[in-house]
């Protein structure tokens, strides 16, 4: 009679490093990514607060004159830390449009956000 042998066999061994290989690539792949995408909100936040500023600047402007509003006028473009700002104004009605125009480069290209705001008079 012969004695069962406890442990594994070395296919088995085999393919359990092959599925654990396959694994910790897939893991690095991914943590590739979110480090890609985690660098790109960093650049997509810093041009957000670039646009506010700029809005935030206009409505000052626009409520420390007298009367209300002369002091808005077109502007840019303006470059800080590779972010251009420039930015519009129209006139609608008793107030004004205006329109914050924010490009800055990613390593997929340059990219352009507009933020559109109304400022009473």
């Amino acid at each position: 009679m012969r004695r069962s042998r406890s442990g594994f066999t070395l296919v088995e061994v085999l393919v359990a490093v092959m599925i654990l290989g396959v694994g910790v690539v897939a893991l690095a792949g991914s943590s590739a990514t979110v480090t890609r995408m985690i660098g790109r909100g960093k650049i997509d936040t810093r041009a957000a607060q670039f646009a506010t500023q700029q809005v935030e600047a206009l409505r000052l402007i626009a409520y420390s004159t007298t009367p209300r509003c002369t002091a808005l006028a077109n502007g840019g473009p303006q470059t800080t830390a590779n972010v251009t700002v420039s930015w519009g104004v129209t006139v609608n009605g008793t107030g004004r449009d205006v329109d914050v125009s924010v490009s800055y480069a990613t390593p997929g290209g340059t990219r352009t956000e507009v933020l559109t705001t109304y400022i009473e008079c």
